[in-house]
């Protein structure tokens, strides 16, 4: 197994799209939390009055998330997509005649890279954004209750989306249609179903996913862990169909 985690490690580091798209991830996150921190402290007099009970230091920072989701998710794409595309995949069946295996050791492999780097830009984005709003005198420290949770929940997340990306990713094949599909989960079902009556729309992908990074819980949401691990319910579920088909189907 070891060798397979290997292999994947170096296909991953050596093909310069999923470096960048990576590397974007995080750019995205960092730049991101702290140009809406910026604009927050700059129009400070005039939302406080507004603001004061709702505002949450944490979120600001971390806005940036929303934005680095689609690079993850795009990345778990192209892990698998670009190998079908060149034919690449067949040389991986061969040398993992067991095709779940081979599944496995690239969700394990992208999962560890990804958590590494969104984590480290989420305590950046962070501590950035907090410095950011200290003129403002709303900004919370790590030691706050849930901003520890939140900043490494964001992490958690960005490295769920990019398994989200993979697992789509090996049901499509195809890299176009799978990030037009893996966009559509992320960012076009979820407010879809926010505007339906009911209120089963928390269960719907990022909707869930994303109380993990929340310090607050809204009325009527999932707690972070419960709704992150809805998130990681329809990762898996997803997951394990690409793996059942990845075995029927001729690569």
């Amino acid at each position: 197994m070891n060798g397979i985690l290997l292999g994947e490690w170096t296909k991953i580091r050596s093909v310069r799209s999923t470096m960048w798209t990576l590397l974007a991830a995080a750019v995205l996150m960092i730049a991101v939390g702290a140009g809406f921190s910026m604009i927050m402290t700059a129009s400070w007099d005039d939302l406080a009055p507004q603001m004061a009970a709702a505002f949450d230091a944490t979120t600001i920072s971390l806005f940036g998330a929303g934005f680095a989701t689609l690079a993850t998710a795009v990345l778990g794409v192209l892990v698998i997509s670009g190998e079908y595309r060149t034919g690449m995949i067949r040389t991986t069946f061969l040398a993992v005649p067991r095709r779940p295996r081979a599944l496995a050791a690239k969700a394990a492999v992208l999962a560890v890279t990804v958590l590494i780097v969104t984590t480290g830009a989420s305590l950046v984005s962070f501590l950035a954004g907090q410095a950011l709003l200290a003129p403002t005198g709303s900004q919370v420290s790590l030691g706050d209750p849930g901003v520890l949770r939140a900043v490494l929940g964001a992490g958690l997340y960005l490295t769920a989306s990019a398994l989200f990306g993979l697992a789509v990713g090996a049901l499509v094949r195809h890299a176009a249609g799978a990030i037009v599909a893996v966009i559509s989960l992320i960012f076009v079902l979820p407010p879809m179903a926010s505007a339906l009556p009911g209120d089963w729309d928390r269960y719907v992908t990022v909707n869930a996913g994303q109380q993990i990074m929340a310090t607050r819980t809204a009325e009527g949401a999932l707690g972070p862990w419960a709704g992150f691990g809805v998130y990681c319910a329809w990762i898996a579920v997803t997951m394990i169909a690409a793996a059942i088909l990845m075995n029927r189907r001729d690569a």
